[in-house]
Order: C-alpha cells, then structure tokens, then sequence
C-alpha cells in the first residue's frame, strides 16, 4: 500500500508541531522581558520618551487629517509652505519637543519608581494608587501635547496643503 506524500508529511509533522508547542508549558510571553532595567518600559520606550517622540500618541489628529509638525516641515516642499509658514511651524515643533522631552523624563522617572517600589517590595496600596495616578496624568498631558500640536499645525495650512500632506503620508490615494 503506497501513502500520498502529503498524507506522510501530516503524519510525520503533527507530532513534531505539538511537541515544539508544548516544549515549555506555562511560560509566560513576559518572560523574556525580566532583565528590562524599568521592567514596564522596553529600551526603546525609554529612548523615545526621553527623546520626545510621538510614540503614537497623536494618531487621533494625525489620520483624521490634522498633519503633525515634524513631517509637515519634512514636507515644505511638496506643500509649498512659505517661509514664514515654515519658521512658525517649527516653533511650534521645538516647544513640542521640549515639553515632551520634560514629560518624558518625568515619565520615566515615575516608571522607575514605581518598578523599584515593587523590586524593594515597598509597594502599598495608598502609595500605589498616588504614583499610577501620576503615571496617568503625566501620559495624559504627554498625549496633549502632541495632539495640541497637531491642531496647531493645522491652522497654519490650507485644505489644499492638508490634502497633499494626506497624500504625500499614503492617507488618501
């Protein structure tokens, strides 16, 4: 009797499929992440807090067609953004920036504190509820700043600027 190659393949692979899905039963998808210096934050988190970043965080704005100010100086040209456009738009740029930056170290320092809190197994329920408020608060304010900027930007456009920034993005074909 001879088996279709296909049949064979089945038969040979099903067992080795299972056995690599259970080679390590209960492990946890986190465990590679224990040797993060701030177990919350991957390296590159850090980096793109403390760099002020968008991380993200203004996608509302950003694909609804109010363009950011980064990639709209990017774009000065295909916009055919005058040059005082250009000098407001990047002022609003560096204040963004520099206010991101703040929060982002802000931000880090709060998630450090937190990880070391439960580390040093100091962690309590009130301070707890005090640091994560925190945490919250400084994303929150991170996140209007970002989205502020956006509007910004906005109304320094015209619809016709908007839309070739959608398009030069890939937004709108």
């Amino acid at each position: 009797m001879r088996l279709p190659p296909l049949l064979i393949l089945t038969v040979i692979a099903t067992p080795l499929a299972a056995q690599h899905e259970h080679a390590q039963p209960g492990r946890s998808p986190y465990a590679d992440l224990t040797g993060r210096e701030i177990k919350a934050l991957s390296a590159d988190d850090v980096t793109q807090y403390r760099a002020g970043e968008g991380m993200g965080l203004a996608l509302a704005a950003e694909l609804n067609g109010y363009p950011g100010p980064k990639h709209v100086v990017e774009l000065a040209s295909e916009l055919d953004l005058a040059p005082a456009v250009i000098a407001e738009i990047r002022v609003i740029a560096d204040s963004m920036r520099t206010r991101a930056v703040a929060l982002g170290e802000r931000i880090v320092a709060a998630e450090r504190a937190l990880d070391g809190a439960f580390a040093g197994r100091t962690a309590n329920d009130g301070w707890l509820a005090a640091a994560t408020a925190e945490i919250a608060r400084l994303n929150g304010e991170l996140r209007y700043t970002h989205l502020r900027a956006h509007i910004a930007v906005t109304a320094l456009l015209t619809a016709e600027q908007v839309e070739r920034y959608q398009e030069a993005r890939g937004y709108r074909r």
